[in-house]
């Protein structure tokens, strides 16, 4: 008779073709087999029976900030709050670190770092700033998934954001080398001034930040970079699009055969212009909260397979930074929501639109695996990375401050009520979170 490390019985199996009831057996980290009624000895056996069962959530666009500034959040934090979100993985964003990720030498940095502290597993993005086209391809042969530029100023004094010279340069290099980029698609010059503007009339208001970044310059940004991918043949990731305004536009581009991508996130999904002013820096993010209408319209366009991904782009920041006190253009612009994702997928997705399991799945797991070429993850099948997450849709709770594994336990789904509540968390094989408990210890820590 067959031996495994674990089993899990009678659970109702998502992947992004079908929900099916059955077991999962696993061995050595992996899925050794999926079925009915699976016979075998195992060290532990867990009773899924009520509950569904989904591949671990990939978070592409996550802000750990470690090193240099794990006093906002760090890569222990970081991944227990993705653990209790029913994520397993995660792709960090080479800027808010200190250094920045946009060499071989700070890449080790972090990759070391996060050996030695995440319990979720970890992946990273290389940068492209003006003075590192040369060390795009070392940071390729080592390891990063792909390459990250800002088309607007990143907030960040080590991270520079792009001229259209250097995109341009950088995007050669990057198809030369097999990778793809992924952009923060802003206008600067709408933005800077329609701003400066703005502050200048003293109109210095939640809906005057909003109409500072307007739609407008979205879709501005991103048809001059889908110019570059087409004279190029660059491989194209836009990153949280806000509107399906944008969407669109990609929508139209992929038609006529370029290679592009578009994400959106769980706050353009669930928050609108009123959160802002309701919550005020707590609700502060670039590109900024749309009003109610452009929230339905994304929805729609995540019902037609408009879009690709669906990330949290957490950003986090303490306390004191979110803090403002009558003008919106100031304090750090940052959703802290990494632990929340699947939960608003599900309350605002599943049961509230219709949105089936199988397609949250595609958005959350499938999708980004196949983005980043993590050819042993993103689904439930013999062979695959046994990474997954146990959900009960029957149970709702609201999300309270004290919930929250982030370092700041502060967010803008504080006081909303979910329904679907993940249950356990399992990354290769290993629990690491189960019954709202992290329960992986960490040796090197």
């Amino acid at each position: 008779m067959a031996s495994f490390d674990l089993i899990i019985k009678n659970g109702q199996i998502v992947t992004e073709d079908a929900i099916v009831q059955g077991d999962i057996a696993i061995k050595n980290g992996k899925i050794a087999a999926v079925g009915n009624s699976l016979e075998g000895n195992a060290d532990k056996v867990i009773d899924a029976k009520g509950l569904h069962i989904l591949p671990g959530l990939i978070d592409t666009h996550v802000h750990f900030n470690e090193p240099g500034r794990t006093e906002w959040e760090g890569l222990e934090t970081g991944s227990r709050s993705l653990a209790a979100g029913g994520v397993t993985s995660f792709v960090d964003m080479p800027l808010n670190s200190t250094p920045p990720t946009i060499n071989k030498k700070n890449l080790d940095l972090k990759k070391s770092l996060a050996e030695e502290k995440s319990i979720v597993n970890p992946y990273f993005w290389g940068g492209l700033v003006p003075e590192n086209i040369d060390d795009l391809k070392e940071l390729h042969e080592n390891g990063v998934l792909g390459f990250k530029a800002f088309m607007s100023p990143s907030g960040i004094a080590d991270f520079s954001n792009v001229d259209d010279e250097t995109i341009f340069k950088g995007m050669n290099e990057i198809t030369s080398v097999g990778s793809f980029l992924a952009v923060h698609a802003e206008s600067t010059v709408i933005c800077d001034q329609l701003a400066q503007k703005k502050q200048k009339e003293g109109k210095t208001s939640a809906r005057d930040f909003v109409e500072s970044r307007p739609i407008i310059s979205e879709i501005e940004a991103v048809r001059r970079i889908l110019s570059y991918a087409e004279a190029t043949g660059c491989r194209l990731h836009i990153v949280h699009a806000s509107s399906r305004k944008v969407v669109e536009i990609i929508e139209e581009a992929k038609q006529r055969g370029v290679n592009i991508t578009v994400e959106t996130c769980p706050h353009y999904l669930s928050l609108t212009v009123k959160d802002l002013e309701e919550k005020g820096g707590l609700a502060k993010c670039c590109p900024p909260l749309r009003d109610e209408e452009e929230v339905e319209d994304l929805w729609v366009a995540v019902a037609n397979g408009e879009i690709d991904v669906i990330a949290s782009d957490h950003s986090p920041a303490p306390a004191s930074m979110k803090k403002i006190e009558g003008n919106f253009f100031e304090g750090w612009g940052g959703i802290s929501g990494a632990q929340s994702t699947l939960n608003i997928l599900l309350t605002e997705g599943y049961f509230k639109r219709n949105i089936p399991l199988e397609k949250i799945v595609a958005l959350t797991a499938t999708n980004p695996a196949k983005l980043f070429g993590l050819s042993n993850k993103g689904t439930i099948a013999a062979g695959y990375d046994a990474d997954l997450a146990i959900v009960n849709l029957d149970e709702s709770f609201e999300l309270k401050e004290e919930d929250l594994f982030y370092r700041h336990q502060h967010s803008p789904y504080v006081g909303m009520t979910f329904k679907g509540k993940v249950k356990t968390t399992i990354v290769n094989g290993e629990i690491v979170f189960d019954n709202g408990h992290i329960t992986k210890e960490l040796t090197n820590a």
